[in-house]
């Protein structure tokens, strides 16, 4: 018998479903994917720390749980919204089914709730708190009033490693032409599998990691990595990357994009509901190429207060927001979206290239 279960946002409106997965309640920022694959990504990606997904797909676990589509050590969202959940998932790889996975890390599922219909209150009034609760709906709505917004919460520290460590896929490897270093702010795995196939070697080290010690390492070049949260929490680290611009070459992706406009003057705001998915158009500007891009942040950089030094390269064609800048002097780039996709489309695995162009030619 399945346990009825509700969630309920912050405005008082509530959807009826029932749990899956873990048998537990759970709060956080309720936001929108519009992926039509790739839930097992969303699901490990660090990115959704401190957020319930709903998936606007209407069925979800279709091919199960397979160890090669993991992005990171564990779960990282507090709550998944489905419409249907598979429960006999078909694929050669499956090796556990959706509610399987959840509960195996204690997480929470609600299916058989019109997540359409959550998906239009969102994108009518924005992204909200919300819980999702077996308990009544009344009760969740008075708790929610108690618990911390997660505008108010630094959730790096959360997902960053605790300690340094190399990417290694193959004792076998070839030797790497140079040496990455990913800043670990919410690193998604398939940022180092790429790299690793372009033939660096990557280090993976803690976000608050000081400059000094960053430097002491000598890489080649920096990756900035995404991650959870509101950027204007992250003063310390923008000071550290302040201190890197110029000396090292560097890429931004999604937070790390983020991180590098303040530190070079921009400032960065909250969208209404977001871009999460896997079908967002972005202009190239340099070459007016239009790139559908995977996506997942729900803050944006400002142009306002950038320094004449950097110039603005992407732009989202949906609402004009920017995408992508690159520095005039420095060998820095970044990107608003997901070069890495997973899930998503690999049209923008490019980007990789075109920053290890950049250390060749520091080398």
């Amino acid at each position: 018998m399945n346990q009825t279960a509700w969630i309920v946002l912050e405005d008082g409106s509530c959807y009826e479903g029932y749990a899956f997965g873990a048998q537990a309640s759970s709060y956080g920022e309720v936001v929108f994917n519009t992926s039509m694959t790739g839930y097992q990504e969303v699901l490990t990606d660090p990115s959704y720390a401190g957020q319930i997904v709903v998936l606007t797909y209407p069925m979800v676990g279709n091919y199960g749980i397979s160890p090669e589509n993991i992005e990171s050590s564990k779960i990282r969202v507090r709550g998944l919204v489905v419409r249907e959940e598979c429960d006999a998932p078909s694929h050669w790889s499956s090796q556990d089914t959706l509610a399987g996975f959840l509960a195996s890390q204690g997480i929470v599922g609600l299916a058989g709730v019109d997540t359409r219909a959550i998906t239009r209150r969102l994108r009518t009034k924005g992204v909200m708190m919300g819980i999702i609760t077996m308990d009544e709906p009344v009760a969740g709505q008075a708790l929610l009033k108690d618990l911390p917004r997660y505008d108010t919460v630094d959730f790096v520290p959360q997902v960053s490693t605790p300690a340094s460590y190399d990417w290694i896929t193959d004792p076998q490897d070839p030797e790497a032409w140079c040496e990455i270093v990913a800043l670990d702010y919410g690193l998604k795995f398939n940022i180092p599998r790429i790299l690793r196939s372009l033939g660096c070697r990557v280090k993976v080290i803690p976000a608050a990691t000081p400059a000094e010690e960053i430097l002491q390492l000598d890489p080649d070049g920096l990756v900035l990595s995404p991650g959870p949260g509101d950027p204007a929490l992250l003063g310390r680290i923008v000071e550290t990357v302040k201190t890197l611009a110029g000396v090292k070459p560097i890429m931004g992706i999604c937070l790390g994009h983020q991180i590098l406009g303040k530190a070079f003057g921009g400032k960065t705001f909250k969208l209404k509901f977001g871009h999460r998915g896997a079908n967002h158009p972005v202009r190239d500007l340099a070459t007016d190429r239009v790139y559908i891009t995977a996506q997942n942040h729900g803050y944006a950089l400002d142009a306002e207060g950038l320094s004449p030094s950097v110039e603005v390269t992407h732009v989202n064609l949906n609402d004009g927001t920017i995408e992508g800048i690159t520095h005039r002097e420095y060998p820095i780039l970044s990107i608003q979206y997901h070069s890495e996709a997973s899930p998503g489309p690999r049209d923008n695995v490019y980007l990789f290239q075109r920053f290890l162009d950049m250390v060749k030619d520091q080398q």
